[in-house]
């Protein structure tokens, strides 16, 4: 039998990665993040448990990871969904609606998220939260800003703290309330991107919610964003 070709045995890694980052995200949203370990991770993605370690350092950088795709996945998607514009303040809008789309839709997930980004090591940076801050940036630069330096990441904490007040247990604030504060910052009008009273939601458009196996491309020849 024939050794594999490199372009091949590149694609099952690939293919093995997108797996593990999805069962991630699967499984934290299901359990949390204590009670989920790398090897029920392994075994949801039907991967051996040593790829695990061989494509991150640990948990905690795996689940950073894949919370950071799932986010600026949901972020492209409802940037550029249809109709398609270039209008800085829809975009704006669009943009916030994702994000505590996010926080509505899977607060388990998006509340351990915020506690892992509080815990000793703290933030992270990775790949996927360098393509998160690319489209935040973009959006903040079609919004107008002058000074996208200071402008970018009083956006990201903005957004933070209103996912931190989203799904604080016990006391979660109302994503419409969170939104209108955000809006009137922004200058925008309500009706703009995807209001509460509609069907969408912030990034999937009318699709499932659940669904985020689109956004882990696990098939033959696609390729992740």
């Amino acid at each position: 039998m024939s050794p594999r070709s490199a372009l091949v045995n590149e694609e099952l890694r690939r293919r093995s990665k997108e797996r593990l980052l999805h069962a991630a995200v699967e499984l934290v949203g299901e359990r949390g993040y204590e009670a989920t370990t790398l090897g029920d991770i392994a075994d949801r993605a039907g991967s051996a448990r040593g790829l695990v370690s061989y494509y991150f350092p640990g948990k905690r950088q795996l689940v950073q990871s894949a919370v950071h795709r799932l986010m600026h996945r949901t972020l492209e998607e409802a940037l550029e969904r249809e109709p398609r514009t270039e209008d800085g303040r829809e975009r704006m809008a669009r943009a916030i609606d994702a994000i505590l789309g996010l926080a509505r839709d899977r607060p388990v997930l998006m509340r351990q998220h915020m506690a892992g980004l509080l815990q000793a090591e703290g933030f992270l940076p990775c790949p996927e939260q360098r393509r998160l801050a690319e489209l935040l940036s973009d959006t903040v630069a079609r919004h107008g800003s002058e000074d996208i330096g200071a402008d970018y990441p009083m956006l990201r904490s903005l957004l933070m703290g209103a996912v931190y007040a989203a799904v604080m247990p016990g006391a979660p604030m109302p994503v419409p309330v969170l939104r209108a504060e955000l809006f009137e910052r922004y200058g925008l009008d309500w009706e703009s991107g995807v209001p509460p009273d509609t069907e969408a939601s912030g990034g999937t458009c009318g699709k499932d919610r659940a669904d985020t196996a689109r956004f882990f491309a696990t098939e033959p020849g696609a390729q992740s964003k």
